[in-house]
C-alpha cells in the first residue's frame, strides 16, 4: 500500500503546552501516519505559535467532564497520549487540587476511552517519582510507593489505570520518565533557573546537590513515546522506565553542563533544603525500553540545555556543545 493510501491514525494528545507534550507534538506534527488533535486550556499560549499548523488545537479544560465526553465523541481517537498533569510547573494548586486534577481527570479520560466502539491505546505519562527508593537503578517491577505529592498523585493514577485496563480490556502503556529538560522547559524547574541566573547575574540558591539524579533530554523522552505509538503492543498493559543511563550527584551534573556551555552562574549549593519526600537516589533502569522499543537516549544533556537557552534567554552567550552522547 502506498503512503498516499494510508489512513492516518487519530491521536489525542493532552498537555500540549507542557514540556513533554510540546516536544511530542513537535515530533508528530510532520508524521503523516497520525492525525493529531490537542486539547489545551489556552489557545493563545505562546508555545502553540511555534508548532506546525497541521495539529488541530481545541480549547478545553480536562476538569470539564461534559466537554471531555464531547471531544472523545468528536475525535474518536485510536491513540490517547496523556501528558497533562499538575504539580511540576506553575501555576500549582493546593495538595488536594493536585490530586483532583492528576487522578480524577485522568480516570475520566480513561472512562471516555473505554466507551469507544473501536480498539484504542492509552499512553499514560507517569514519572520515576512513583517508586519506593531503592538506592539503585529502578526497574518497572520495583514497588510503587511514595509520599512525594506529585509522585503520589501519579502513583495512584498509575495503579488505577492498570486495574481499569485489566477490567475493560483496553490497551495501556505507562511511561515513567525520570528527570528531563530541554526545549520548552520552564517554570521554577532546575535548568531554566540556572540559565536565568546566568543571564541576570543573580545568585541561585540550591540544595547541597548530593542527591543522585538521572537527567535526559526531553527530546529523547518524546522520541520514546513515538516509539511506543509506532509499535504493536506486546501485552495489554506495558510499563517502561526512561532515563539517561547516567547517575551523578546533582551538583556534579549541573557543573558539568555549565562547563560544557561555558557558563558561570552564581550557584549557591547548600542554601536550600531538599523536599522532605524527595528521593536521594532517583535513577532509571531503562533496559526494558531498550529491549522492547529499541530506544536509547541519544542527546547530550548539555545540548538539550543549550537548546533551552536559545529559546528562553537568546541574549545569553552559550557555547554550543556536541549534540550526541554515548551511554557509559
Amino acid at each position: 500500500m502506498s503512503a498516499e493510501n494510508v489512513v492516518p491514525k487519530r491521536v489525542l494528545v493532552t498537555g500540549g503546552t507542557g514540556t513533554l507534550g510540546y516536544n511530542i507534538l513537535r515530533l508528530l506534527a510532520d508524521d503523516m501516519r497520525y492525525q493529531v488533535v490537542a486539547p489545551v486550556r489556552n489557545l493563545q499560549s505562546a508555545a502553540l505559535q511555534d508548532l506546525p499548523k497541521n495539529i488541530q488545537f481545541i480549547q478545553h479544560d480536562l476538569s470539564d467532564a461534559i466537554h471531555t465526553a464531547q471531544i472523545f465523541e468528536r475525535v474518536s481517537p485510536e491513540v490517547i497520549v496523556h501528558c497533562a498533569a499538575s504539580g511540576l510547573r506553575p501555576p500549582r494548586g493546593t495538595w488536594f487540587e493536585l490530586m483532583q486534577f492528576n487522578v480524577v481527570s485522568t480516570m475520566r479520560l480513561f472512562q471516555m476511552n473505554c466507551r469507544l466502539d473501536h480498539p484504542s491505546h492509552f499512553i499514560y505519562l507517569s514519572t520515576g517519582l512513583v517508586y519506593r527508593e531503592q538506592a539503585r537503578p529502578l526497574t518497572e517491577d520495583d514497588p510503587v510507593e511514595t509520599r512525594h505529592p506529585y509522585g503520589a498523585s501519579k502513583a495512584a493514577t498509575d495503579m488505577m489505570l492498570q486495574a481499569a485496563s485489566a477490567e475493560f480490556g483496553r490497551g495501556l502503556t505507562i511511561i515513567r520518565p525520570f528527570a528531563f529538560t530541554g526545549r520548552h522547559d520552564g517554570g521554577r524547574r532546575l535548568f531554566p533557573l540556572v540559565l536565568e541566573a546566568a543571564a541576570g547575574g543573580t545568585r541561585l540558591g540550591l540544595t547541597a546537590g548530593t542527591q543522585i539524579r538521572d537527567f535526559c533530554s526531553v527530546n529523547d523522552i518524546a522520541a520514546a513515546v513515538v516509539h511506543v505509538m509506532n509499535r504493536k503492543q506486546g501485552q495489554l498493559i506495558e510499563k517502561f522506565n526512561l532515563g539517561s543511563g547516567l547517575s551523578l550527584p546533582l551538583r556534579e551534573l549541573i557543573e558539568s553542563v555549565c562547563e560544557e556551555l561555558e557558563l558561570k552562574p552564581m550557584l549557591a549549593f547548600g542554601d536550600n533544603d531538599m523536599h522532605p519526600y524527595e528521593p536521594h537516589y532517583s535513577v532509571a533502569d531503562f533496559s526494558r525500553a531498550e529491549a522492547l522499543l529499541g530506544w536509547r537516549p541519544e542527546t547530550n544533556l548539555a545540548f538539550a540545555v543549550w537548546e533551552l537557552a536559545n529559546e528562553i534567554v537568546p541574549s545569553l552567550k552559550v557555547r554550543c556543545p556536541k549534540r550526541n552522547r554515548g551511554v557509559s
